[in-house]
């Protein structure tokens, strides 16, 4: 029998329920001990938030909203070793990821919750990752879903950006430069050190580094906020930087040239062989930085933003007429071997 789906909108009238309190918990307790949001908690801008069938939002005075969903799933997207604070930031994180690719200021979001038993100290830790990154960017949990099941974690999110500036795939002009945020390859370093598959291995420091990276990343928002009048075409890299760069060389309708001698290496992948650089940063996926396009006549302007942030931003390439993509180095090109993250390739 399936159970029925019960609405975040319709919260049980009781208040919330102590940390120590000896109990079963239902459905609408759950979400109203570990998510509602009363006044004076997280941000309220909704004009009608929880206890409806729908939240109403709405953007400001020339202002459009920019919406986007992801979906996690325990074994696919993220380890079952991962802290229950880690994965409520993460699963808020990768979504706000998007708005930065985008341009565009957070708002409000819902989440799709499937639960395999009630946990309440996982449910609690969970919340706190969750509503802490939603507060740090004053956005608000405005209602969702609950269901029993596999562990698994949907996010809608919103956020405004002024009409017409809205960063998008499809801008990238040629003669552009070609930027990456951060330090792309770490989370992919982690995840060879879960496998094992790493020789020599990770000193200490370097996994927990990179596994903070992998399970806690920090989304490059007010990058993209920044980058509105600067950028020409944005993506946030999730499923490898290669593949990320070809959804915008093709919705684009332009190639590019890519010098491998600038790629930002982090510190933990230095030691690493060539090789094993390579395949982290290229095609690694789940760094969550930003990869974007813009005019030369931009370069001091980006420097300074990524001063002001303190963030390492690092131009990698240039958009091309010619169709494809050209990987450099040493001054002489080498072959595309790499590949990024789908879901369903080579699924029967």
């Amino acid at each position: 029998m399936v159970s029925p789906k019960l609405r975040w909108n319709c919260p049980s009238a009781g208040g919330l329920i102590p940390d120590n309190a000896a109990m079963s918990l239902g459905e609408f307790d759950l979400i109203e001990t570990f998510f509602w949001r009363r006044p004076g908690q997280g941000p309220h801008r909704a004009v009608v938030g929880n206890g409806d069938d729908c939240a109403v939002i709405a953007p400001a005075p020339g202002m459009q909203l920019a919406v986007s969903t992801d979906t996690l799933v325990e074994g696919r997207h993220f380890l079952s070793t991962v802290s229950p604070a880690r994965l409520g930031h993460k699963a808020l994180a990768v979504n706000l990821s998007d708005l930065a690719a985008c341009g565009a200021a957070p708002v409000a979001f819902t989440l799709a919750l499937t639960l395999p038993r009630v946990d309440e100290a996982w449910l609690r830790g969970f919340a706190r990752g969750l509503l802490d990154l939603a507060d740090e960017h004053d956005c608000e949990l405005i209602g969702g879903d609950t269901t029993a099941g596999p562990l698994a974690i949907g996010i809608t999110v919103m956020g405004e950006v002024p009409a017409g500036q809205a960063l998008l795939r499809s801008g990238a002009q040629v003669g552009d430069d070609l930027w990456v945020s951060g330090h792309p390859g770490e989370a992919r370093l982690a995840l060879e050190a879960f496998r094992g598959s790493l020789h020599p291995g990770l000193s200490t420091e370097a996994f927990e580094a990179t596994r903070l990276a992998m399970e806690r990343p920090d989304p490059r928002v007010a990058l993209g906020v920044g980058l509105r009048s600067l950028a020409t075409a944005a993506i946030d890299v999730s499923d490898g930087l290669l593949g990320d760069l070809g959804h915008v060389l093709r919705r684009s309708r332009v190639g590019a040239s890519l010098n491998l001698d600038e790629l930002p290496v982090s510190p933990w992948l230095v030691a690493r062989s060539p090789d094993e650089r390579l395949d982290c940063i290229l095609a690694g996926g789940d760094d969550y930085e930003l990869l974007f396009t813009a005019s030369p006549a931009q370069r001091e302007r980006i420097a300074q933003l990524g001063a002001e942030l303190g963030l390492v931003l690092s131009r990698i390439g240039r958009i091309e007429a010619e169709p494809g993509l050209r990987l450099w180095r040493g001054g002489q090109t080498v072959p595309n071997r790499w590949t990024s993250f789908d879901h369903f390739k080579g699924a029967a």
